[in-house]
Order: structure tokens, then sequence, then C-alpha cells
């Protein structure tokens, strides 16, 4: 992992210190927390494409993992090395300010994508508390009344979009909660588990694993992301304790809204990488153009996918999920 990632900076670099750049060409960067992830495999691919549209040069880097802040601080400085007046982020944490306020001083603009962090330009992401509170909603509903035993399997400790979507599902299936500014995980006597997964199919699973020891009789599950989704139910069927239990998440990956239309997953809220990356593209053509930095907040959208329709809880069926999911078809 640690060599292809290497492998993509220099290409960076490669390219940028080249003739292959035309003149006037704006150059613009994109760094994600990892490249083996279908969603940012789609941000990425959402990128190429407007960049080519909009006749941008993209250079692309990623984290060996997510979480890897030293790898994206390096990709920024070396980005910024290779020509990029925009760089396009999602961040793996605040760690990445001090370098991020360097390189604006110098007139790079840094916009962050999917994951908010300090001092960014703007920001272009999924409300991920509406995200958590659609499929707590969800949840709440699909118990019927009935007793809840949680497990949350979150990100990691302190990440913005972790505590937004923890307590985003926590808000929706009506327990209290802190707001979308707090970057700390709420907690609750229903909540019997809370378990961090790394966003990782495996990792989801050993979380699981460690879940159902502390509390075999835990009976919704709350994850991060589908691929965490995913594990949880590894951990939950190898148990024979796969029925019965409600399973939310977070992503609306093709792979994800397979598992929800099969009965893996119950429910899970989509987003749209694609979008993300193409409006990051456009701003920093328009950067590039007319020297004016992007700024605020846009919400590019999240909605409920689940296979079956609960009364009082708005939500799209499975086909609308895998005609609006990224990843392999």
């Amino acid at each position: 992992m640690k060599k292809a990632t290497t492998s993509l900076v220099l290409t960076a670099l490669a390219l940028a210190t080249s003739s292959a750049f035309a003149a006037g060409e704006p150059v613009i960067g994109l760094i994600t927390k990892t490249e083996t992830n279908a969603f940012f495999v789609k941000m990425k691919e959402g990128a190429e494409a407007e960049a080519k549209k909009l006749g941008a040069k993209l250079l692309t880097a990623a984290g060996k993992s997510d979480g890897d802040t030293a790898g994206q601080i390096t990709a920024l400085e070396n980005m910024a090395a290779a020509g990029a007046k925009t760089i396009l982020i999602t961040a793996s944490g605040d760690a990445i300010a001090p370098t991020v306020k360097k390189l604006q001083a110098k007139g790079v603009q840094v916009i962050a994508l999917d994951s908010p962090f300090e001092g960014a330009d703007a920001l272009f992401a999924t409300d991920n508390y509406k995200a958590g509170v659609l499929v707590g909603q969800y949840a709440k509903a699909a118990m019927g009344g009935k007793p809840a035993k949680i497990a949350t399997l979150d990100l990691f400790p302190g990440h913005p979009v972790g505590a937004q979507r923890h307590n985003g599902f926590m808000k929706g299936f009506g327990l209290p909660a802190a707001d979308a500014k707090s970057n700390e995980l709420s907690k609750d006597a229903a909540i019997v588990c809370m378990a961090d997964s790394f966003g990782d199919q495996a990792k989801g699973q050993t979380a699981m694993e460690n879940c159902l020891q502390k509390n075999p009789d835990i009976n919704v599950v709350y994850t991060i992301n589908e691929p965490a989704a995913a594990g949880a139910f590894n951990a939950l069927k190898k148990a024979g304790k796969e029925k019965g239990v409600t399973i939310l998440s977070v992503d609306g990956g093709c792979q994800g809204i397979r598992d929800t239309a099969s009965g893996i997953i119950t429910a899970t809220s989509q987003q749209y990488p694609l979008k993300m990356a193409a409006l990051g593209v456009a701003a920093g053509v328009s950067y590039a153009k007319g020297g004016k930095k992007s700024s605020g907040y846009t919400d590019t959208g999240v909605t409920l996918i689940s296979a079956k329709a609960i009364k009082g809880v708005d939500s799209k069926d499975t086909k609308t999920g895998m005609d609006l999911c990224w990843g392999e078809k």
C-alpha cells in the first residue's frame, strides 16, 4: 500500500516537472484518504471527468490509510511545489491545518471535500449529521417500540465526520446527543457498545465480535460506512445472530446498495462523491481564471435508501439507490 501511495505522489511530481502542462492550464490537486475505497475511487473519477471537461490538469495522491495525516501533509506540499493553485482534500484530521495555512499564504486555495477541517477555504460535502439522523429515524421506526440495545461501529476518535454521523444517528433515534458542531461521540445507556472500525470491513468485523462478547443481545448496529456494516454482518452471522438485527449505515456505494437489497444492511444514507469532486474542480478552474476563492459550505445531498419502506420515514428504494450509486455496478 505504501509503495502505491508513493508512486501516486511521484507521478504527480513527474507530470508537473514535464512539459505536459499547457500554457495557462489550471493545475488542480486531489488528495483522498485512501486510493482503494470505492467512495474515493468515484471521487477521483468525478474530478478527472470535470478536469477534462474544463481543460484543467489534475494531480492525484492518497494517504496510506484513513488517518494518515502525515502522508496527506507530504502530498499537499508536493502538489503546491508542482504548481497546483487549488488543492481538493478529504482530510484525515485537523493536523493538516498548519500546512494548509502556509500554502494559503502563498496563494493556494485549499478546498475540503467530504471531511471538514479547520482553515479550509470552502467545503463541498454531505450533511453528515443529517445522514446520521435519517438512519436513526429509520432504525427507531423499524424497532416498533421494542427496547434497543445498540452497538455503534464508529470511525476513530475526534474526526468530525465520525462524530456527526454518530451523533446524528442518536438524534434521529430519539436519544440525547451533541449537535453537529461537536467532534465528541455522545453516549447513552441504550448504546451498550462503542467501537472504532476505521471504516474498514475487517476491523468492523473484529469490533462487532468484541461488542457481541460484551453484550450478546445487541439488536441495532449503527456503522460509520458500508464496509464496516458488511464486517458487522459477518460477525453476527458467524455468531448465529444475524436475524432480527437492524444494521444502519452511510455511503450509498453500489456494493452497499446490493447489501441493502439483500438484507445485510437495513437502511443506508446515500451520499454523492462525484458531485463533491466536480464542484471542487469547477471552483479550482474559476479561481485560476478569475482569482476569487470559494468560501462556505455547499451541501451535496443525501438520500435514505432502504429495501423496505416504513410509514412516516421518507426513503427511496434500492432500485433508485442502484441508479445513483458509485462503484462497480
